[in-house]
């Protein structure tokens, strides 16, 4: 069953491709014909050179078999563009699929499942489903049209001599078959160690800063010099094998030649076997030299590829668990849009046993800014992903603008709300095309006015060369305040109706802090909800949600909230207590 299950697959990645792959079979038929044919025209050369066989019938004889050979590698050339190349077409849509599947996948599976894992499937298997589908298929098939056509054309001109010549080619099998299994081990060993490789200079050359602070610079360089050493061994062992099997190959062949020759002679001397006869064997014998020497390479490969193609529709089977409804709400168009209403939330994470909000209620007006505070894990992290829907939310319980988010399509829900995540991923491009990253075609002037919204702009000016400079991978170039600051430009920049500042402005110092609220206060147009840890930035908000234990137990003005025993209050004692003794 699983056998015919990876045929079916094999098939159906094929299938796009069958008329390319229907001439490169048709042109490997037309190369076989004319490979079995060139020896012969060879043995009936040889048969009829004669003292008085002439100059210009050898040079004719010549020149047609010098055509056919021509012909015969022109016809092999082409079926190799051909199956190759539908191959290589397979690959990149294989590859763009994979790419537009991930981009579906919630962030949470991506994290559980790990970037090498993903990027390993869609590198590695992708690679191994190409030559699959390229290399194993023409190899294959080249084989079984090299022994079809050849074995009958040598059978017919000596059986029992024919039989002999061949019957090392087992031997031939098993040994590449056995060294071949070895070499890929050693391929995957060299691959991984390159990996590990490649990984300790990324994150060494990402963590620079921390190596040359703490003096780790000698321990870096043993730990690159042991993973290199490994490296090199691996390498030196796949070469070895290497050295070893191509040589044994090429015995193996020559023993059989020489079993040709030696029995050959005999039946040459009793007159039962032509010198033509003769010659046309030893062609046939080393025409199938090479196709039975890649048989063991491709057999691997081919096995190889079934398991990693199993892998890639493992992957792409994978249904993400957050998707728009299939017939989604048409989204309404109201005059002053940024409402939310949470009623009896309750939100679980797929790997914990209870819920991560237990009961949440509360509504924000439209062109509100509220505040949401309270202790560490408290819930405030999942109710930002609840409402970009980046964790699965019960139908019922969460609304927009009186639209239950799960009713929209993904598409619509995330056009309503900006969501600035504590750490804002900056991409390795110039801080323009960051801060264009959600809407392109913004111009100049709004993406200035969405720099000085976020007191950003007076960095700017001090930047090389302002706009344009390039942030490094990650924004690593930048502090952590201005990459906040940078990730909080792009989300106004959007322009959504609901602002969610998930922790946004932990970098920033709280004068800073202060003055980027003021001016989103400034703006009624959008809702803000302020999900910080920084109660004194917190005070400038129209109100405060106090969550605890994923409820919401205290709602209210901060000058309304200190007064009051409570969770508001005792953080912000704690927060007083922090700032005298900093100051002090």
């Amino acid at each position: 069953m699983a056998g015919q299950l990876k045929l079916g697959l094999i098939a159906r990645y094929l299938r796009p491709q069958r008329w390319i792959l229907l001439r490169g079979a048709l042109a490997l038929v037309l190369v076989n014909i004319v490979g079995v044919s060139l020896p012969l025209l060879v043995q009936r050369t040889v048969n009829e050179l004669q003292p008085g066989f002439s100059l210009p019938q050898l040079l004719q004889q010549a020149l047609i078999i010098a055509g056919l050979a021509t012909l015969m590698g022109g016809v092999r050339l082409w079926s190799r563009l051909l199956v190759f190349g539908a191959g290589r077409q397979v690959e990149v849509t294989l590859r763009q699929q994979i790419f537009d599947h991930l981009l579906k996948q919630e962030p949470g599976w991506v994290q559980r499942t790990g970037s090498g894992e993903v990027i390993s499937r869609s590198t590695s298997d992708v690679e191994n489903v190409r030559r699959l589908l390229g290399f194993a298929l023409l190899s294959l098939t080249n084989t079984v049209l090299v022994y079809s056509f050849t074995l009958p054309a040598m059978l017919t001109i000596d059986p029992w001599l024919s039989l002999a010549a061949i019957s090392l080619y087992p031997v031939m099998l098993l040994v590449v078959r056995v060294s071949g299994g070895r070499m890929m081990g050693q391929q995957r060993q060299q691959q991984r160690d390159l990996a590990s490789l490649s990984d300790l200079i990324q994150e060494d050359l990402s963590g620079i800063s921390a190596i040359k602070i703490y003096r780790q610079e000698p321990t870096e360089e043993a730990a690159f010099s042991r993973l290199s050493n490994r490296y090199r061994d691996a390498a030196l062992a796949l070469a070895r094998t290497r050295s070893t099997l191509f040589p044994l190959l090429e015995g193996i062949s020559s023993l059989s030649l020489l079993v040709l020759l030696g029995l050959g002679t005999s039946q040459l001397a009793n007159g039962n076997l032509t010198l033509g006869g003769l010659v046309a064997l030893i062609l046939y014998v080393e025409r199938l030299v090479f196709p039975t020497a890649l048989l063991g390479f491709t057999l691997s490969t081919f096995q190889t590829g079934q398991v990693s193609l199993e892998r890639v529709e493992e992957l792409l089977r994978r249904e993400p668990a957050i998707q728009s409804p299939v017939q989604p709400e048409e989204l309404h168009r109201i005059s002053r849009p940024g409402g939310i209403e949470a009623h009896d939330l309750h939100v679980r994470y797929e790997e914990s046993s209870s819920d991560a909000l237990k009961g949440l209620s509360f509504h924000v007006k439209p062109g509100e800014l509220v505040a949401v505070v309270g202790p560490v894990g408290c819930g405030k992290t999942t109710l930002a992903r609840a409402l970009g829907r980046m964790v699965e939310v019960p139908a019922g319980q969460l609304s927009i603008d009186g639209q239950d988010i799960t009713a929209l399509s993904l598409d619509d829900l995330r056009s309503k709300i900006s969501l600035v995540p504590q750490e804002g991923y900056l991409f390795t491009a110039t801080l323009a095309e960051n801060l264009r990253f959600g809407r392109p075609n913004a111009t100049d002037s709004e993406m200035q006015q969405a720099a000085r919204q976020a007191q950003l702009e007076g960095d700017v000016q001090a930047f090389p060369n302002g706009y344009e400079t390039l942030v490094g991978e990650r924004g690593i170039t930048l502090s952590g305040g201005q990459r906040q600051r940078t990730a909080l430009a792009r989300a106004l920049l959007v322009k959504a109706p609901i602002l969610v500042l998930d922790d946004a402005l932990a970098s920033v110092d709280n004068r800073t802090a202060a003055a980027i609220l003021q001016s989103l206060t400034l703006n009624q147009q959008r809702s803000v909800l302020f999900i910080s840890h920084q109660l004194s930035a917190a005070a400038a908000c129209d109100r405060v949600l106090v969550l605890d234990d994923g409820r919401v137990v205290q709602q209210g003005h901060h000058r309304e909230l200190v007064q009051q025993s409570g969770t508001y209050r005792r953080l912000w004692e704690r927060e007083q207590a922090a700032t005298q003794l900093e100051a002090a």
